[in-house]
């Protein structure tokens, strides 16, 4: 069987981690610390989350729990680069 390394879902999330750094970079200098570090982290756990509940299928809960995990941080990711494209993010 195929490691973790190989499902298409964690290469998109890699390559999409690695996007997000490259485009974060563009953020205003004041968010450097807050919503560039915030943007950062929630990509870069989604391919991390995806790898351990693969590595952890054999346990249905906690599979789910690291896929639903990583849906939120993908969520996250999502609102947080938002807010850096525009700009403007309301707290």
């Amino acid at each position: 069987m195929a490691g973790y390394e190989d499902m298409s879902v964690y290469k998109k999330a890699f390559r999409m981690a690695t996007m997000v750094f490259q485009l974060s970079k563009r953020f205003p200098k004041e968010e450097k610390y807050s919503l560039t570090d915030q943007v950062r982290r929630a990509s870069r756990a989604v391919s991390g989350l995806y790898a351990e509940g693969y590595r952890k299928r054999r346990y249905p809960a906690h599979f789910v729990l690291r896929m639903t995990d990583a849906d939120g941080e993908n969520t996250e990711t999502q609102v947080a680069g938002a807010c850096g494209s525009v700009r403007v993010c309301h707290r």
